[in-house]
């Protein structure tokens, strides 16, 4: 795609018909290259799940176009953060430490035959499952600092890695762990009058924001929704076809997605900042979890769960991003991205500051043009 002025306002839309949904993606991974070291990716020299989604996203590039750019971008932020013994530089009390495993179970199935690092580093994260707290019936804390509480985002920081894991080293236990983390969830967390999840739960009812008889927090942040979607179709995407679970999962996205529609702005196809209450004037739309939600619908149509209305929603959401995108001197600028965001109230969410080319949206953006991509294919 060629590159625009920096008094570039907004990219074109009718571009998308000489630029396919691939070239968007790799649009957004080249003007973060441009932009960044890998090691400066923000928040600079930490693994972290910010960096984690959106070098997934460029990996899932790489394995499409073959340029070799993008896993040796990818490779060079791992490297910066593992010694020589494979030891890890992270925080090891939080589900997000775990995402960017998903990046070193790609590096050694690359590089594994010359350097073994990938493998034990790992190794070490698989371990957190042993270790990491938990409620009484066994849903992992989100953090250490947020006690029996289970966030959404963490069926995609922990699950995923979880699944792919077992599913590569023969430990297919991880897989149903994962799948009971699903499962609990869905029993606490889900709102019966829209069909979608409260974004925490917290079992001690101790929060502000707990509501005292179900522990839930009061809303449906667009994100975290988001997050579950995506690691319901990676789970999908990497259970084998005879898992006694996969009806399930697939019976779940399809309700999921079908209840994303219902949501959808119609005039620009994406969705809100807090999902269901388009109707308040403070609230916004927002880019990482319009692009989480395309992924979804289209991966979900992909893989059978869904159909038609689904699909043209997606389309719609997808049209929706790349009209809203801008550019600079370095490239593609990917607007209207929430910061990092705890559970809280309306106000809380709809107050949280909304930044150009932060990683939670471009990764999402990504992720969604690959997901349209490989729905298109014949």
């Amino acid at each position: 795609m060629k590159k625009q002025s920096a008094d570039t306002k907004h990219v074109n839309a009718a571009a998308e018909s000489v630029c396919p949904p691939l070239k968007w993606a790799a649009a957004a991974c080249d003007s973060l290259m441009n932009r960044y070291q890998p090691l400066e990716l923000p928040p600079a020299n930490r693994w972290h799940y910010h960096q984690g989604v959106f070098l997934a996203g460029m990996l899932e590039v790489w394995k499409e176009t073959g340029d070799d750019r993008y896993v040796e971008y990818v490779r060079e932020y791992a490297d910066g953060l593992i010694d020589p013994h494979g030891n890890l530089y992270m925080r090891r009390d939080e589900l997000d430490a775990i995402q960017a495993g998903l990046l070193l179970l790609e590096m050694d199935e690359r590089y594994g035959a010359e350097d073994g690092r990938y493998r034990i580093a790992a190794a070490k994260l698989r371990g957190l499952f042993d270790t990491l707290n938990r409620t009484s019936e066994g849903g992992f804390w989100h953090k250490d600092k947020y006690p029996y509480q289970m966030w959404l985002d963490g069926l995609y920081m922990g699950g995923v890695f979880a699944v792919r894991y077992g599913m590569r080293y023969g430990e297919p236990g991880l897989a149903d762990m994962a799948v009971r983390q699903e499962r609990l969830m869905r029993s606490h967390m889900k709102d019966e009058r829209t069909g979608l999840y409260f974004h925490a739960w917290d079992e001690k009812r101790q929060m502000p924001w707990a509501d005292p008889a179900t522990g839930c927090s009061p809303e449906l942040w667009g994100r975290s929704l988001g997050w579950y979607g995506l690691a319901l179709t990676d789970f999908l995407e990497a259970l084998p076809d005879d898992h006694p679970s996969r009806e399930e999962l697939s019976r779940v996205l399809g309700e999921f997605v079908h209840a994303l529609v219902r949501f959808q702005h119609r005039e620009s196809g994406l969705w809100f900042q807090v999902v269901d209450r388009g109707d308040r004037p403070d609230n916004w739309l927002e880019t990482s979890c319009s692009s989480l939600f395309v992924c979804a619908m289209a991966r979900a149509v992909r893989f059978g769960c869904a159909g038609a209305p689904v699909w043209e929603a997606a389309q719609a959401g997808y049209e929706g991003l790349l009209r809203i995108l801008k550019a600079d001197e370095h490239g593609l600028v990917v607007p209207a991205i929430c910061i990092g965001t705890s559970a809280g109230d309306y106000g809380h969410y709809v107050s949280r500051p909304a930044v150009d080319n932060d990683l939670h949206g471009v990764g999402a953006f990504v992720l969604a043009c690959k997901a349209v991509h490989d729905a298109m294919k014949p």
